[in-house]
């Protein structure tokens, strides 16, 4: 058989080639939208490739950016990698100091900047490493600030005029498939970030895997819009997903507020979106207060980096007509690992009972090899009790961590240590319980922070919750329920415990309950229980 490189220059060819009829559509800031299409993609892609050419860019350097889901980030992302060189999308809702961390950690060489994210550029100029020559505005010349500090230490550009006039034809390398692609960063909660170098093998691979059935199930006529940033992770890989599947995609820019996505799902026609779950708790609770608020025609969704709640999905498909899928990956997983898609086994269950079973994260994925042991290092027994921590291998799943050899997340036999714990099924479909470090220890035993959290996001009072284990003199911990109430709302501590009755054993039952105004999210929109717990360190149950 022949044998031909995987890499992304070829899904962007494959794209440009054979579904010019796609569209790509982008957000601005203003919500005006640009239209382009894959072979203008494409085309573009190869005028920023000679552009960083002509300015000695090598193989395997780095390129980063601070940028949001729109057009020109989606050109540097085939434009990049398929020069040879490396793809680095930062997060910038991190911390500045992470931002710094980051950057120095990769090496980059160019900035590309989103113009709405140009202040936040500039404040890090005094931190930006001596390896950086070149920050490039996502836009053009009247986009670069008249005053801007960080002229002088470095070539600032535009990325219009960057391109401009270059051919749109490049002549791609054959490169090696297990070269380097693109870099992420862990959201570093707990310490500092940490980086997962893809390869272009390991991208497409993954991307042919999202397209899938039991995954994203995408055809060249979805129309996909990730809501899911395109610096994390990779957007889930649906970037390079929908360039294999020849699907249309939109790409929401900065505003993911309900109304501009509801908007866009309408108006563009979207059939298929990824997210997070406060993207769609969020928008659920938008479309609830208008009752003329409805969907045309209801799109699916794809949900993952933390449980959705059971009363979310259920709401969505009952009162929307919309079909949520759970699935579970990490940075390290680049990111897909498990999806819930229904199986031989629960294919007759009606809507109720699948949407209770959908609570769970899944199966894996070809090429997802999944272990779970206890704390004894035994496997666990597959009966939706016992629970372990989850350990993961395959082709796209992270091998040691960029600039850190010998991280023990990663084990002798070639595992690596997701730090979830997890229980399996009798048909093997895995349920997140906890990440092992929130898990809740109380007199020997654990107790499930997410399940507590899933439950009482069913209270009709409760807008978002979080729970975390404090100090207790005899169980070693208990757990502190922090709920934030839904506006015209006044839940009391009685009512919120009432509602577990029935719905978890008495001892898992919260000790107290506080009422708050918000709750820290990460810069990937997850609970920021670190931060939590620090604020309640020196709360007591008893």
């Amino acid at each position: 058989m022949q044998d031909r490189p995987l890499l992304i220059s070829a899904v962007l060819e494959h794209a440009a080639r054979n579904h010019g009829g796609a569209k790509i559509v982008s957000a601005r800031p203003d919500g005006t939208l640009v239209r382009h299409t894959w072979p203008q993609v494409a085309a573009r892609a190869a005028q920023l490739a000679h552009a960083l050419a002509a300015r000695g860019v090598q193989p395997g350097e780095r390129i980063a950016t601070l940028a949001w889901n729109e057009h020109r980030h989606l050109e540097v992302y085939y434009g990049v990698s398929s020069m040879g060189a490396v793809l680095h999308t930062v997060n910038p809702r991190l911390f500045p100091d992470q931002i710094a961390f980051i950057l120095k950690d990769a090496a980059d060489t160019h900035l590309f900047v989103d113009p709405t994210l140009m202040k936040g550029a500039e404040a890090l100029a005094d931190r930006l490493p001596e390896t950086l020559r070149t920050i490039v505005v996502m836009g053009i010349e009247a986009d670069i600030p008249a005053d801007c500090p960080l002229r002088g230490r470095f070539e600032v550009v535009a990325q219009e005029s960057l391109i401009e006039g270059r051919p749109g034809r490049y002549d791609w390398p054959e490169l090696d498939e297990r070269s380097a692609s693109s870099l992420c960063y862990t959201s570093g909660t707990t310490g500092d970030p940490k980086g997962v170098l893809y390869s272009h093998r390991s991208t497409v691979l993954h991307a042919m895997s999202v397209v899938s059935p039991d995954v994203f199930n995408l055809a060249s006529v979805d129309v996909v819009m990730p809501v899911v940033p395109m610096f994390h992770v990779n957007a889930w890989g649906v970037p390079y997903a929908a360039a294999i599947a020849g699907s249309s995609l939109v790409l929401p820019g900065p505003k993911l507020d309900p109304a501009s996505l509801h908007r866009l799902i309408e108006e563009e026609r979207v059939t298929r979106s990824a997210g997070v779950p406060t993207i769609w708790t969020a928008l659920l609770q938008w479309l609830r207060a208008d009752p003329a608020r409805r969907f045309a025609r209801p799109p699916k969704l794809a949900v993952g980096g933390t449980a959705l709640p059971t009363p979310v999905n259920a709401g969505f498909l009952k009162e929307y007509g919309v079909e949520i899928l759970h699935a579970w990956g990490m940075t390290e997983c680049s990111p897909v690992g498990t999806t819930g898609a229904r199986m031989p086994q629960n294919a007759d269950w009606d809507a109720d009972r699948f949407v209770e079973y959908s609570r769970k994260q899944g199966k894996p994925l070809f090429g997802v090899e999944i272990r779970v042991r206890d704390g004894e290092g035994k496997d666990i027994a597959h009966d939706g009790v016992a629970f372990g921590e989850l350990e993961v291998r395959g082709p796209w799943i992270a091998s040691q961590y960029f600039n850190r050899p010998g991280d023990p997340a990663f084990t002798a036999d070639g595992w690596f240590r997701t730090g979830d714990v997890v229980t399996l099924d009798e048909f093997g479909s895995m349920e997140i319980v906890d990440r092992a470090k929130d898990v809740i220890k109380s007199g020997g035993e654990w107790i499930s922070s997410i399940t507590l959290e899933n439950v009482i996001m069913g209270h009709p009072a409760v807008q978002q919750a979080a729970v975390i284990g404090i100090h207790h003199s005899k169980w070693d911990e208990r757990p502190l329920l922090l709920v934030v109430p839904k506006p015209g709302t006044s839940p009391t501590e009685a009512d919120i415990l009432a509602y577990f009755d029935g719905k978890v054993a008495r001892w898992w039952m919260p000790d107290q309950v506080e009422f708050v105004d918000s709750l820290p999210l990460t810069a990937t929109g997850k609970l920021w229980k670190a931060e939590l717990k620090q604020k309640y360190r020196d709360r007591s149950a008893g």
